[in-house]
């Protein structure tokens, strides 16, 4: 079932993706878009989160805990926005979605089979080929115009992802191991249980977001990015929310191709979206790779040999 809401979540983030490339081709700037998302993410992950469940209990700890989140939420986005600024687009995201297979090796390196986290030959050669395949869909020919600066911040987005995709799992193993040692850290049961994790995550993010846009265009936001912006907050919450279940619910066999399955999927419905919407050429032969990859990193190969 983990598997299943990562699909769906990353269906709602390639539509979040899509309102923000609606919004630039309007006459609005990304970093404004982001402002408006993030801040309105907020607001939609209250509703989804203690709203929805009536409880409002809260929880100081996990709260912090959550507005560290939100520093690693924001820095992808900075350490991104600077490499697109220097580097090709296509290839700085292909490489920031790279990322995607990275966090299971850290999580069986710090916490290991006791806690669900296996890593197969299986799933390093289906992680290898998904590699491949993103990197020659994003592969452009774009030019760098400062190589040392865009592998700067392409390197650092592709670690502060890394960080934060590693950080949502870690949560999700306080719910599902309370009070077991060998975690770092260690939480109360009620408290990991409190709802306003999330909404605290995107609460620091968007403040990050929105000094770093009124500090660089000291402007209001447009009718163009607050209209895109309110769309693309409802996708992006709803990827997010459904992205978080997914964590806190995936089953052993799952959790090696969690998130690359989340990555191959953003990019399947981004390459969806600008096929139909703007005729964009699509290299179909680097998503059939991803999706090979994902196959035979998820199958579970010692029911057939």
């Amino acid at each position: 079932m983990g598997i299943q809401l990562m699909v769906i979540s990353a269906l709602f983030i390639a539509i979040s993706n899509l309102c923000l490339r609606r919004s630039i081709d309007a006459g609005g700037t990304s970093r404004a878009y982001l402002m408006m998302q993030l801040v309105l993410s907020c607001l939609v992950m209250i509703m989804l989160n203690p709203v929805r469940t009536g409880d409002y209990t809260w929880s100081t700890p996990m709260a912090i805990f959550g507005l560290a989140g939100g520093v690693l939420l924001a820095a992808v986005m900075t350490f991104l926005g600077k490499a697109l600024e220097s580097g090709p687009p296509g290839l700085s995201v292909a490489i920031l979605n790279c990322s995607s297979v990275m966090p299971i090796l850290m999580l069986v390196i710090l916490f290991g089979s006791q806690y669900g986290f296996y890593y197969t030959l299986w799933n390093a050669v289906g992680s290898v080929l998904v590699i491949m395949g993103i990197c020659w869909a994003g592969w452009n020919g774009g030019q760098v115009e400062s190589r040392k600066r865009w592998l700067t911040f392409v390197s650092l987005a592709f670690f502060a992802h890394v960080a934060y995709l590693v950080f949502l799992n870690w949560r999700a193993l306080f719910l599902n191991f309370p009070g077991k040692e060998g975690l770092g850290l260690s939480f109360a049961a009620e408290t990991v249980n409190t709802q306003w994790f999330m909404p605290m995550v995107f609460f620091s993010a968007a403040l990050i977001q929105t000094y770093q846009f009124f500090s660089k265009e000291k402007r209001m936001p447009n009718k163009s990015e607050t209209i895109y912006g309110l769309f693309g907050s409802i996708a992006n919450g709803l990827g997010a929310f459904l992205m978080i279940k997914g964590t806190e619910i995936a089953g052993p066999l799952e959790q090696a191709m969690l998130f690359p399955i989340f990555s191959v999927t953003i990019i399947l419905g981004c390459n969806i979206w600008g096929r139909v919407l703007y005729a964009e050429a699509v290299n179909w032969k680097a998503n059939a790779i991803c999706i090979g990859g994902i196959l035979i990193g998820t199958v579970d190969w010692k029911a057939f040999f």
